[in-house]
C-alpha cells in the first residue's frame, strides 16, 4: 500500500513539473512571430528573436539621472550604446554591455563660451565622430568618440532657413565623405544636406504631398508665436534616417494620407511614391527594390482586428541596418518589428503592445548590436535586447551564402529554414535563385511556383526557353510556316464557299451560315445588311458562335500561363456561359426595347444574330492569346494583354456598326442610341434585383405564416 501512495506521489511530482514546463514554454514569448502570405493573410512562423532582458534600471547602467524622453538610439561597430537623452538635456553612451561610458551634456564652443545641448533628439556615429541634433537650439554639434567637443554647426546659410524656426533637426545621417543627410521637422522640400562644414548644397527625396503650397506661403508670414501653435499640427516630411555602408539613404514618414499608403499597398505598387519606408541614393532617386508578395510598409492585414485591434496602415517611425542587406523597420501603432531582405521580401513580423518582456508600449527607436536587436520604448525609458535565436541564425546564413554567392551552400541552408518553417515563402525563392545560378533552370520552376514568384521564374523560363529554340530552330521555322501556310488556306477555303453560296442562289447551308461569320468580322457594313436583308446568317449558326465563344473563355480560364495565373485559379464552364449569355441578351433585350420606340427597323432576331456573329473576333484572338501565354515571359506578357484588349474593341466596334446597319440609322442617332441601351440594360438589372428582392420577401413571409400556423395549431 505504501509503494503504490509513493507511486502516486511521483506520478502526480512528475505531471505537475511537466505542466510547470509546458506553461513555462507557452509563456516564454510575449508575441507571435509571422509573415505573410500572397493572398494577404498571416503565417506563422519560429521566432526569428526572442526577448532577452529589458534595460530600465539607471543604478545599472550606472546613471546619476534615469533617462528622460529618449529620441534616439544607435551603436558603433564595437557594440557602445548611443542614446539621446532629451529630457535630460544630454547623450548618453553605454558599452556593449549597457554600462555607463561616459554622457555629452555641456560642453566649451568654438568661442571659448560654456555651452550646452538643448532636448538633443537625434545622433549618428561614425568611425571617429558623434553627430547630434541639438534640435532645441536647432544645430548640430559634432563631438569625438570620447564625448570631447569638436564643433558646432548652424543651421544652413540658404535664403530657405534665414529663419531658425524653419530648422528643426532631428534625425541625421552621415556617409563615408562626412556628408550630413539631416531630417528636420519644420522643413518640407526634403532631406537637407550639408558638408561637414556647414556648407548647404541642396536638397534631396522631397515627398511627393506634404503641405499645400499656400499653407508652406502663409507660414512664411506668421509669427513665432502662431507657428509655436500651428506646428503640432504640420505633418512633418519625413521622421527618421538612417545610412547603409554603401552610401545608399533609408528614410520613413508617417506623413502621407492613409488612403494613398492603402491604395499603394492594394496595389502593390513598385514604386515609392507613396511608402512610408524608402531607400535613396545620394541623388535622391528612389531605388528601393520591392519584389516581395508586398510592398515594405508594415502591416499588409491592416483592416481586420484578426491579430490585434488596431486598425489602419503601420505608423512607421524608425529604421535600422542589420546584417546581409536586411533592415528593420518600428510600427509605432502596433508596438512591431517588421525586417526585410534587400529585395523587399518580409523574413518576419514580431512584436505586440503589453508589458510582459519583449512587449513594448512607447516605441521610439531601433538599432542592431551585432545579432542582437535593440528597442527604446520613450514610455517606459527602457531599453529591450533582443536576441536571434537558432532560426534567425538559420535564416542570416542562408542570405549570407546567397549574396556570396555560394549556391550550394545557400541550398543547404535554405532547406534548413523550410525544415523549421515551411510556409517561409522566402526560401523558396532563395533556392529557386541559387539552383538559376547554377544552370538548373527547370528545378529552378518548381520552387519559384511554391512561393507564386513569377518574376524569378519568367527568368529561368527564359533560359529554358533560349536553350529549347537553340536545339529546335528548325522545327520552330517549320511549324511557323505551317501555321501561317494553314491560315492562307482557310482563308482562301472561307472565301470559296462565301463567294458560292452569294452566286448559288440556293437555301444557305449550316456551314455557310457559319463560313459568312468570317467575312462578317472583316466586312461589317455589307455583312450586316445581307445577314438582315439576304438572311445569310441564322440563329443556330448564332448559337454555336455563342458556344464558341464560352469555350474559348473556359480554355483561356484553365489554359493561360502560370504568369497570367500563377495561383491556378479558373472559372466553371458554367459561369463563363453566365459570363458570356447574360451580357449578351441584356444588350439584345434593351436594345430591342429602345429601338422600337425609336424607329429601329430590326426585329429581336436580327439583334440577336447580328450580336452573336460579333462575338466571332474573341476566340479569334483569345484562344492563340492563351496559347502563347504559355511560351511569353515577363517582359511579354503585355503583348497577351494588347491581343486581348483588341478583341473587345473589335467586338465593340462590330457590335456599333451591327446595331447601326441593323436599325438603318445613322451615326449620331446610333450613338445615342448605343449610350442608351447601356442605361437601359443598368435599367433591367435593377428591376431583375428588386423583383428578385421582392420574391424572396415574399416566400419569407409565406413561410412564417405557415410555420406560425403550424405552431398554434
Amino acid at each position: 500500500m505504501k509503494r503504490f501512495a509513493k507511486l502516486i506521489c511521483a506520478l502526480f511530482v512528475i505531471l505537475m513539473i511537466a505542466s510547470c514546463a509546458m506553461i513555462g514554454a507557452n509563456a516564454s514569448s510575449a508575441y507571435q512571430t509571422y509573415t505573410y502570405a500572397i493572398g494577404g493573410y498571416a503565417l506563422h512562423s519560429p521566432d526569428a528573436y526572442t526577448a532577452d532582458s529589458t534595460i530600465i534600471d539607471s543604478d545599472y547602467m550606472g546613471l546619476d539621472v534615469p533617462l528622460s524622453k529618449p529620441g534616439d538610439l544607435i551603436t558603433d561597430e564595437s557594440g557602445n550604446v548611443y542614446i539621446a537623452d532629451a529630457g535630460n538635456n544630454r547623450i548618453v553612451c553605454l558599452d556593449r554591455y549597457y554600462k555607463v561610458r561616459f554622457t555629452i551634456k555641456n560642453f566649451v564652443n568654438q568661442q571659448g563660451v560654456d555651452d550646452g545641448l538643448t532636448g538633443p533628439e537625434g545622433l549618428f556615429v561614425t568611425k571617429d565622430r558623434i553627430w547630434v541634433c541639438d534640435t532645441g537650439a536647432s544645430r548640430i554639434v559634432v563631438f569625438d568618440r570620447e564625448g570631447n567637443f569638436i564643433k558646432v554647426i548652424e543651421a544652413p546659410t540658404s535664403n530657405l532657413f534665414g529663419d531658425n524656426s524653419l530648422y528643426k533637426p532631428v534625425a541625421i545621417a552621415v556617409d563615408q565623405y562626412n556628408r550630413l543627410f539631416i531630417v528636420s521637422s519644420t522643413t518640407y522640400q526634403g532631406i537637407i544636406v550639408m558638408t561637414e562644414n556647414g556648407e548647404f548644397t541642396g536638397f534631396i527625396g522631397a515627398q511627393a504631398t506634404t503641405l499645400s503650397a499656400w499653407d508652406i506661403i502663409w507660414r512664411r508670414f506668421q509669427t513665432d508665436e502662431q507657428r509655436a501653435q500651428t506646428e503640432q499640427n504640420v505633418s512633418t516630411e519625413f521622421n527618421n534616417i538612417t545610412i547603409d555602408a554603401d552610401g545608399f539613404i533609408y528614410v520613413t514618414t508617417s506623413a502621407i494620407d492613409e488612403n494613398s499608403v492603402q491604395s499603394a499597398i492594394t496595389g502593390k505598387a513598385k514604386d515609392g511614391k507613396y511608402m512610408p519606408v524608402k531607400m535613396l541614393n545620394t541623388k535622391g532617386d528612389e531605388i528601393m527594390k520591392r519584389n516581395g508578395f508586398w510592398p515594405p510598409a508594415g502591416e499588409v492585414d491592416y483592416s481586420t482586428s484578426s491579430k490585434d485591434a488596431v486598425t489602419g496602415v503601420s505608423k512607421i517611425i524608425d529604421v535600422a541596418i542589420g546584417e546581409e542587406g536586411t533592415w528593420s523597420i518600428i510600427d509605432e501603432k502596433r508596438q512591431r518589428i517588421y525586417t526585410y531582405d534587400s529585395n523587399g521580401n518580409l523574413l518576419f513580423a514580431f512584436g505586440d503592445i503589453g508589458t510582459m518582456i519583449g512587449n513594448l508600449t512607447g516605441v521610439e527607436a531601433i538599432t542592431y548590436q551585432g545579432s542582437k536587436l535593440l528597442v527604446l520604448d520613450k514610455t517606459t525609458n527602457a531599453i529591450t535586447v533582443f536576441n536571434r535565436t537558432e532560426y534567425g541564425d538559420i535564416l542570416i546564413s542562408a542570405i549570407e551564402a546567397q549574396n556570396n554567392q555560394e549556391f550550394d551552400k545557400a541550398i543547404y541552408q535554405w532547406t534548413e529554414v523550410l525544415k523549421r518553417n515551411s510556409n517561409f515563402d522566402a526560401a523558396y525563392v532563395g533556392i529557386g535563385q541559387a539552383m538559376y545560378r547554377n544552370g538548373e533552370y527547370e528545378q529552378s520552376l518548381k520552387y519559384f511556383e511554391s512561393a507564386y514568384d513569377t518574376e524569378n521564374w519568367s527568368k529561368s523560363y527564359q533560359e529554358i526557353r533560349r536553350q529549347f529554340m537553340s536545339d529546335y530552330l528548325l522545327v520552330l521555322v517549320l511549324v511557323i510556316v505551317a501555321v501561317i501556310v494553314g491560315i492562307v488556306f482557310f482563308n482562301k477555303f472561307i472565301t470559296k464557299i462565301n463567294r458560292r453560296a452569294t452566286t448559288s442562289g440556293k437555301k444557305k447551308t449550316f456551314g455557310e451560315e457559319l463560313a459568312y461569320g468570317f467575312y462578317v468580322i472583316v466586312h461589317p457594313f455589307d455583312g450586316f445588311w445581307d445577314l438582315k436583308h439576304e438572311k445569310r446568317g441564322s440563329v443556330r449558326a448564332s448559337i454555336v458562335f455563342i458556344a464558341i465563344t464560352v469555350l474559348a473563355f473556359f480554355y483561356q480560364s484553365i489554359g493561360q500561363g502560370y504568369l497570367l495565373n500563377p495561383q491556378g485559379e479558373y472559372a466553371s464552364i458554367w459561369m463563363q456561359l453566365i459570363g458570356v449569355l447574360v451580357p449578351l441578351m441584356l444588350f439584345v433585350v434593351a436594345n430591342w426595347c429602345l429601338t422600337t420606340l425609336f424607329e429601329g427597323e430590326g426585329s429581336f432576331k436580327d439583334i440577336f444574330i447580328a450580336c452573336s456573329y460579333s462575338l466571332l473576333p474573341l476566340p479569334i484572338l483569345i484562344i492563340p492569346a492563351t496559347i502563347l501565354s504559355n511560351v511569353c515571359t515577363n517582359s511579354e506578357i503585355n503583348i497577351i494583354g494588347f491581343i486581348s484588349t483588341l478583341a473587345f474593341i473589335w467586338l465593340g466596334l462590330l457590335i456599333f456598326f451591327g446595331t447601326q446597319v441593323t436599325h438603318d440609322y445613322t451615326i449620331g442617332k446610333n450613338v445615342i442610341t448605343v449610350l442608351g441601351t447601356a442605361v437601359a440594360m443598368v435599367f433591367i438589372i435593377f428591376l431583375v434585383m428588386l423583383f428578385s428582392t421582392l420574391v424572396g420577401k415574399m416566400v419569407s413571409l409565406v413561410t412564417n405564416i405557415i410555420t406560425e400556423i403550424r405552431y398554434r395549431s
